[in-house]
């Protein structure tokens, strides 16, 4: 297509090239709509038509031959099957069905079938130009109805090509075009990103700081089809969507519920609102994996008892909790049973945040139903205002930074005139129009079928690599020699049929039952996989598309065997192949499969694991695998084969027990002595000093401590580093000793600076006595 705007129309005729009255008729029909410009894909084929359905987003209209094949009731059933594999895709594309007049309506064609349709034509009877031109109107009326509130009304403004006498000072991007590397920058990005980069002084595209206009109109279209009462758009993604949630509920000496598997973006809330937090710890398994916050951690007596211990709450004049932040789903896939978490929480305080950054495609497939924020039938006005924030940019389509805050009221109503005053404070007065589109564009993507489908294509294809990986373990992973080893998955090894309620292997399990069946990746009690004890049944759930791929080493009990191979060689080895992982542990790999995944990228993953495990098996040099690595440390991996580089890590990991000491320093808080906002007021005030983590013992540390991925405080502001002999700094050690013994795989530890090899971090000074 020359053009985003001409219209596609596609045939779906297996006359469409014959010599025959309807073939001709048809060959007509296509002449006068290439008259109004229509662009025509003819499909010719049954085995065509077949699968023409899954290349519907550039077409505005469809024509189908309603005796496709033949003149058999089976080709008929056939035709009836595509026009409504099309309708799960597209409940509003015009489909005209072409039928002979031999009965009214024509054989075959039932009530059934005329739902789904929107008109048929008898293509021998009524003119071509007159077809042409039905066809036509009802391909401009859908491809007018496509664009969503405030993106059609960005597309029209950007064709009236008006002079720019407002910022941004590139005008349209004719700045740019004045030196060679501005010009360089222009074609690049093209004519649309420039003339679509506007300013606010746009009266006609509306304001996001007051929600005017077709952005206003955006975001209560974004409240319908996301089921909030209210939706913001935010363009600084979910980092600024949690601190404007904390603006709207939270202020000075307010106690605060945070889970410890917070964002870091929680922990500047806290420091910018000056509250104070009361942690509910998630559990840890085997792995490392962080689990949920156990029930257990959220009743109203187990809250007291937390407020109570915290040294920061006692001289508060109010103790009551106004506020609670929870992560969902977790890291590393695990989504709570929503309605649970409100229930109990709901007793102690009156407002609920869900961090759902990973999370904002869960409303539109059953398969995570009662697991999110903002459900059907939720709203209860005695039960808690709920909140979430969803990273628009990150599993569903939107650009970078596009994010949302969506607001379901319960007994303490958000005010918007009041509510809105905290997001100004974190909202440009110069908001990017095109990160708004898009976020008016996902909100569309995702209303109707097209949601539904988008993530059913995600899910299935994460259950298909799922099954794969399953069945290539089962076939090669034996443990009997060396080489008989696979990556295992951290999923279940069984489940149970809904049918027969017999226990069917994963790996052997039909896919509509992994698909359609929440019950298949829920955290049973008694199931083994998982590793979280004291779940109860149906709490906590796997989300299939966030795959873990576990690599050998760790045994059952949580400790480390004799032989293994840790994750950061893989990732290593998977990088120099051009795949990126989205988080690791020591022995855990996560991948996610967005709405972007295909069967080819994950069969590349899979071709990428089998060629490390090639390597491995073939003991090959260092200096093949990663010859930048044995380059710039040649006296640390000269010589050196990829297994022994294994070995060497695997030891030094089970020597200095680092999974254990890992456990251990996430399990118990820290004891908190001044709040995050005193500890940020010290730094600024450079009452602070650098230190060494070997001489830190029993310090307050000013900026937390914060191991990435996934980004969860070891230490938060404010706390104490407790003894040299304690699991927090002897973590820390063994994380530089590591450092240091592997160059070249180093961690990433926010608020830890290495200098030469010693990891320093930033303490509170100590008054002198």
């Amino acid at each position: 297509m020359s053009s985003p705007e001409r219209l596609v129309v596609a045939v779906i005729d297996d006359e469409i090239h014959k010599d025959t009255p309807h073939g001709r008729a048809i060959k007509r029909i296509i002449r006068d709509l290439e008259k109004y410009e229509i662009f025509v894909a003819d499909i010719a084929s049954p085995e065509d038509a077949r699968t023409a359905y899954s290349n519907l987003p550039s077409v505005n209209c469809i024509l189908i031959d309603w005796n496709l094949g033949n003149r058999e009731k089976e080709a008929q059933q056939d035709t009836l099957k595509l026009i409504r594999q099309i309708r799960c895709i597209n409940e509003d594309l015009p489909i005209f069905l072409m039928a002979e007049p031999t009965s009214e309506p024509p054989i075959g064609i039932t009530v059934d079938v005329l739902k789904e349709i929107n008109e048929y034509l008898y293509v021998m009877e009524d003119t071509s130009e007159f077809i042409a031109g039905r066809i036509s109107a009802a391909a401009k009326r859908y491809q007018d109805r496509l664009l969503p509130p405030f993106f059609g009304e960005l597309v029209k403004f950007s064709k009236d090509f008006e002079y720019s006498w407002h910022t941004p000072g590139h005008a349209g991007g004719t700045a740019f075009r004045k030196t060679p590397a501005g010009r360089r920058f222009f074609e690049f990005f093209g004519e649309q990103l420039f003339r679509s980069d506007l300013s606010i002084s746009v009266g006609e595209l509306g304001s996001l700081l007051d929600h005017s206009g077709p952005v206003g109109e955006a975001e209560r279209y974004a409240a319908k089809v996301f089921g909030a009462d209210m939706s913001y758009f935010v363009t600084n993604g979910t980092s600024t969507a949690n601190k404007i949630v904390f603006f709207g509920r939270v202020t000075e000496n307010d106690v605060v519920l945070v889970d410890r598997n917070c964002h870091k973006s929680a922990e500047h809330a806290l420091t910018m609102t000056h509250s104070v937090a009361v942690y509910m710890v998630p559990t840890r398994n085997r792995y490392g994996i962080i689990g949920p916050i156990p029930p257990s951690d959220m009743t109203p007596a187990a809250i007291r008892k937390k407020i109570a211990a915290c040294p920061l709450a006692k001289n508060l004049p109010d103790k009551t909790p106004v506020h609670a932040i929870v992560t969902n789903s977790t890291y590393d896939g695990l989504c709570y049973h929503a309605v649970e978490v409100e229930k109990e929480l709901g007793k102690s305080v009156d407002s609920i945040h869900f961090d759902e950054a990973w999370y904002g495609y869960a409303r539109f497939n059953p398969l995570y139903r009662d697991r999110f924020a903002m459900r059907d039938g939720a709203k209860d006005k005695k039960g808690p205002t709920v909140f979430a924030t969803q990273s628009t940019h990150k599993l569903l389509a939107a650009l970078s930074q596009a994010s949302m805050v969506h607001v379901r009221n319960g007994r303490v109503p958000i005010e918007h005139a009041r509510f809105n005053e905290g997001f100004m404070m974190h909202s440009s007065t110069s908001p990017l129009y095109t990160i708004i589109a898009s976020l008016d564009v996902s909100t569309k993507m995702m209303d109707g079928a097209s949601g539904r489908l988008l993530t059913t294509e995600s899910i299935e294809e994460a259950i298909r690599f799922r099954r794969t990986m399953a069945r290539i373990e089962k076939e090669i992973g034996t443990g009997k020699t060396r080489t008989d080893w696979w990556f295992p998955m951290w999923q279940p090894d069984t489940v149970t049929d809904p049918k027969t309620k017999k226990k069917i292997a994963f790996a052997t399990a039909p896919l509509e039952t992994l698909r359609d069946n929440p019950s298949c990746w829920v955290l049973h009690p008694k199931d083994a996989w998982h590793g979280f004890e004291d779940l109860p049944d149906n709490y906590c759930m796997l989300d299939p598309i966030k795959v873990t791929v576990l690599t050998p080493g760790v045994k059952e009990d949580g400790s480390l065997a004799a032989w293994g191979i840790p994750a950061a060689i893989v990732v290593k080895f998977l990088d120099t192949r051009g795949i990126i992982n989205e988080k690791s542990g020591d022995y855990s790999i996560l991948f996610l499969f967005s709405m972007g995944i295909t069967k080819g990228k994950w069969g590349t993953l899979i071709t990428e694991l089998f060629e490390f495990k090639r390597r491995y098996d073939e003991n090959a040099p260092l200096d093949e695998v990663f010859p930048d690595l044995v380059a710039q440390w040649p006296d640390r991996y000269g010589g050196m084969t990829l297994p022994e580089l294994a070995a060497q890590m695997h030891a030094f990991k089970r020597d200095h027990n680092m999974c254990g000491l890992l456990q251990k320093a996430f399990s118990a808080l820290p004891e908190p002595v001044i709040t995050y906002a005193e500890s940020y007021k010290r730094l600024v005030r450079d009452e602070v000093e650098q230190i060494p983590v070997a001489q830190a013992a029993n310090r307050i540390v000013a900026t937390g401590i914060v191991p990435y991925p996934p980004g969860i405080p070891l230490l938060a502001p404010g706390e104490k580093t407790g003894p040299k002999t304690g699991p927090v700094l002897q973590y820390l050690l063994s994380l530089q000793d590591f450092d240091r013994r592997f160059p070249g795989f180093e961690h990433d530890t926010h608020g830890i600076e290495s200098i030469k090899g010693e990891y320093r971090m930033i303490c509170v000074k100590e008054k002198k006595r």
